[in-house]
């Protein structure tokens, strides 16, 4: 193997030119560049101890207040030939692609070609919606129903290698039962983006992917940024994806099937400049802007904590907006601090690699922030004070989560999610591998359990669930459901 050749802080001033133009950077103060130089060092750490020089790694960029703070690149581009990373090189992007997408629907509606609250049957007549009215909103924010196709029984292991058309694609999930009534709930449908694509054909008169390319892609700059598929791509990365014993080659997939939903390449640079761009107001006007970013209401008032194409979370604090991919061979994230002006993009070629790149991306937003996460450190607890949190904690009628202890070793598992390892970093506070979530265990003055606080993601904002007494016998004996 080569060795790695880029390692290194990316703060010199060919790398600053190099995305001078489109992010319009103003130079750094000295004092700037000093605060830069030390972030820079301690994500360089972070990284050196997540990435390995001879396996499939990850490309990063952070910006600052439209400067770049940090760039780097580790780990291998193409294991066969033995090509280390660059940050210059092309990635899928996976579901990143989304909020694309969406701009491209708020552009169409700045120019009078469609309205968010339109139904789809306005563009898509022959859709059946079972007597429901689906807007174009309900299917920007996940809220339509709609059943995503790539959750139908062995779709992704055969159907998705095939050439197919958008409508196509969309006769495989039409007949589908709706998940739920438009509005009522929120449910991630990869098929609402298929539509969304086909809208934005309908609307435009054109196609996707020339739509993007004239009125996204060629106006911001965005070179290397392109719709997937079999053409040449200079410095495109290879994907690995793991067959369960190792690494292997990306499985194989026709890149007409993620579509809308997904199926971008781009680099770390041309998202600095997308988000730059985006956020900067030089492609959308701020009430579509505003409505991008802004968190669905479901029909009973609660949020789906999503807009258009990009999560709505906080961050040590503050508000974020965020979007992760997943696509064969390849695991991305972009994180957007609106408050700070903070930038996060991180894309890696491999879905084997742990820590993912959400965990990677929001550790590396923390810091960029100032306010990085404590690196929590295992510790001993007696059996018995792990025996004591055991039990059911109802979270809401539907779901409750179970701990249990084996072997002394404790275990927590949601309604119809994995068995997970806790691991203690305190008498009541728990942490997973390579995860932000963590959990907390409130005691009364008895030192019995009364609650269980869950965050996710590395949240300040908890999951609440109450404790309801021991678990069933039967709950706890199979390792891998309830």
């Amino acid at each position: 193997m080569y060795p790695n050749q880029h390692r290194g802080p990316r703060l010199a001033g060919a790398l600053l030119c190099a995305l001078l133009v489109a992010l319009t950077l103003v130079p750094p103060s000295s004092a700037v560049e000093e605060d830069d130089d030390d972030l820079a060092r301690q994500i360089e750490t972070f990284l050196a101890g997540v990435y390995s020089d001879e396996e499939p790694g990850a490309a990063i960029i952070v910006t600052r207040e439209g400067e770049v703070a940090y760039r780097g690149a580790f780990g291998m581009a193409n294991i066969e030939l033995g090509v280390p990373l660059e940050p210059e090189m092309v990635f899928r992007l996976g579901s990143i692609t989304k909020q694309f997408t969406a701009a491209a629907i708020l552009l169409l509606e700045e120019a009078g070609k469609l309205a968010v609250s339109d139904s789809i049957t306005d563009y898509l007549p022959a859709y059946p919606t079972n007597g429901h009215t689906i807007t174009i909103e309900h299917l920007l924010t996940h809220t339509s129903g709609i059943y995503s196709y790539t959750n139908i029984p062995g779709y992704m292991e055969t159907t998705v290698r095939q050439d197919m058309t958008v409508e196509e694609i969309i006769d495989e999930f039409k007949d589908q039962p709706m998940q739920f009534s438009p509005g009522e709930r929120w449910a991630y449908s990869n098929s609402g983006y298929i539509l969304l694509g086909a809208i934005i054909e309908k609307a435009s008169g054109t196609s996707y992917v020339e739509f993007l390319q004239e009125r996204i892609f060629e106006p911001l700059g965005l070179e290397r940024t392109s719709y997937g598929g079999p053409q040449i791509v200079p410095n495109r990365v290879a994907g690995y994806d793991s067959d369960g014993k190792g690494l292997r080659n990306a499985f194989p997939l026709s890149m007409t099937q993620p579509y809308a939903a997904g199926s971008l390449l781009s680099t770390v640079d041309d998202l600095a400049r997308w988000d730059a761009a985006l956020f900067g107001g030089l492609l959308l006007n701020p009430t579509s802007l505003a409505k991008m970013t802004t968190a669905a209401t479901l029909n009973d008032g609660s949020s789906a904590n999503y807009g258009y194409g990009l999560a709505t979370t906080d961050l040590r604090g503050l508000p974020a907006l965020t979007h992760g991919g997943g696509i064969f061979g390849f695991r991305t994230l972009g994180i957007h601090i609106p408050g700070r002006e903070v930038y996060v993009a991180v894309l890696s070629n491999s879905t084997a690699h742990e820590p993912d790149t959400g965990y990677v991306g929001l550790r590396i937003a923390a810091m960029a922030l100032g306010d990085p996460f404590e690196d929590l450190k295992a510790i001993k607890v007696d059996p018995s004070d792990l025996a004591r949190l055991a039990g059911i904690y109802q979270i809401d009628e539907d779901n409750v989560r179970t701990v249990t202890v084996d072997e002394g070793r404790l275990f927590t598992q949601r309604t119809g999610g994995d068995r997970l390892e806790a691991t203690a970093h305190s008498k009541t506070g728990f942490f997973y591998k390579n995860s932000l979530t963590h959990i907390e265990f409130v005691l009364n003055e008895q030192g019995q359990p009364t609650k269980m606080l869950m965050y996710p993601d590395g949240s300040d904002k908890p999951e609440t669930a109450d404790y309801m007494g021991p678990a069933l016998p039967e709950m706890s004996q199979d390792s891998n459901r309830p």
